[in-house]
């Protein structure tokens, strides 16, 4: 689709022609509580990401943090199962062990071939923080690194993390970071099958450059997909301008109806307006139809991590979840597409308290997940798990 036809769905938006009105609450089993800070072993729980298994098992991933200093430090990828719709959660497992290093970032997703649940994760030193890194100020295997893990028993075991940083990520990149968020297996189209990660990456400045790396202009989103069930990993689009107009980060993604792939990306304070940014690619990651542009209807969202769903159905609507407060991070909500991620239009706030990160589920044909970071102290004191009505 053209700019300018963009442009004028969202004056459309705009003059009240798409609208959508909120549904009601699940009834039964609204909410749950999966993680909370303080308990279990540790300190703070961050980073949600969830998936639904083939045997309909829900696993919400997170990361279990020893301490509350910051993104780096002794950090583990943790797991919590339900089997009746995420109103009760069975006991915390620990999927992939730091050992005092940074294990993080999850991003699962089902394989639909063979059922199995694969999990692409990040990896660094947890002696070194992403502003060290971005600025190339670590050492031999301190950076970012990415592994993969599987399941074959619907989330009961994993195998132990396998690494395939060289084969995703160029040497010149910094930063690297998987989602966070659950990742997608597309089911329709010449890449069916084909499991793919939104993630993003920082590069090195060019020779000779003042910068150090550390800009947040040096910030870009790519994907990394596989087609043979998460074995054999390859590097799929990359967006790579670092002009600082805009700074895609943290990515999510959705298989459209019509099989594209539509991504969505927190952009890391760049000059253009609003907080972010959206593209869309029609051969299964491998490149975009064109590069990153700001999405003029989210201007709620302030900076912060999204996460994106499409829901079943040819006639179905596409779900963002965020925090709808432009300048903090509170008040998560939900927005759907009626026209596959071009505009956006709220749909209901979930609560007016402290939220930062979530992730989205289809728990049912009626009822979607949301797994999200929210509190009245900090937006990181709980993970909590909410059931809606679908609006689809």
């Amino acid at each position: 689709m053209t700019r300018l036809s963009r442009i004028s769905l969202t004056a459309a938006l705009i003059l009240g022609a798409f609208t959508v009105e909120p549904r009601a609450w699940a009834t039964g089993c609204e909410s749950s509580v999966p993680y909370v800070s303080g308990e279990g072993g540790y300190a703070q729980y961050r980073i949600p990401a969830v998936v639904r298994t083939a045997h309909g098992t829900l696993l919400a991933f997170a990361e279990g943090r020893h301490s509350t200093a910051g993104d780096s430090g002794a950090i583990d990828v943790v797991l919590r199962r339900s089997t009746d719709g995420g109103c009760s959660w069975g006991p915390l497992r620990v999927v992939a062990d730091g050992r005092g290093n940074t294990r993080g970032n999850p991003a699962p997703v089902v394989d639909p071939r063979s059922g199995q649940i694969v999990l692409v994760t990040s990896y660094n030193d947890g002696s070194v923080s992403e502003a060290q890194i971005m600025r190339g100020q670590v050492g031999k295997g301190q950076g970012r690194r990415v592994f993969v893990q599987r399941s074959r028993d619907d989330g009961r075991h994993f195998t132990n993390p396998h690494e395939i940083t060289a084969q995703v990520k160029p040497s010149r990149w910094r930063w690297y970071a998987t989602g966070p968020g659950h990742a997608v297996a597309l089911t329709q189209g010449p890449h069916r099958g084909r499991l793919v990660v939104a993630a993003d990456h920082s590069a090195a400045p060019p020779a000779g450059s003042s910068d150090t790396g550390s800009e947040a202009k040096y910030y870009g989103g790519h994907a990394i997909y596989s087609d043979d069930g998460g074995r054999a990993w390859h590097l799929g689009f990359v967006d790579d301008s670092y002009t600082g107009h805009d700074n895609a980060n943290e990515t999510t993604a959705a298989q459209l109806p019509d099989g594209r792939i539509y991504f969505n990306a927190r952009d890391q304070n760049g000059s253009v307006p609003g907080n972010r940014l959206d593209a869309w690619s029609s051969d299964g990651a491998e490149t975009l139809d064109e590069a990153f542009t700001p999405q003029p209807t989210l201007h709620q969202v302030p900076v912060v991590e999204g996460s994106t769903l499409q829901l079943r159905g040819s006639e179905a609507p596409l779900l963002f979840s965020a925090p709808s407060v432009p300048t903090a991070r509170k008040a998560m909500a939900l927005w759907t597409s009626a026209d596959e991620g071009i505009t956006f239009d709220k749909l209901l706030t979930l609560s007016d308290r402290k939220a930062a990160y979530s992730d989205l589920v289809q728990v049912d044909k009626a009822t979607v997940g949301v797994l999200y970071e929210t509190g009245t102290r900090t937006a990181y004191d709980t993970i909590e798990f909410r059931r809606i009505a679908s609006p689809a």
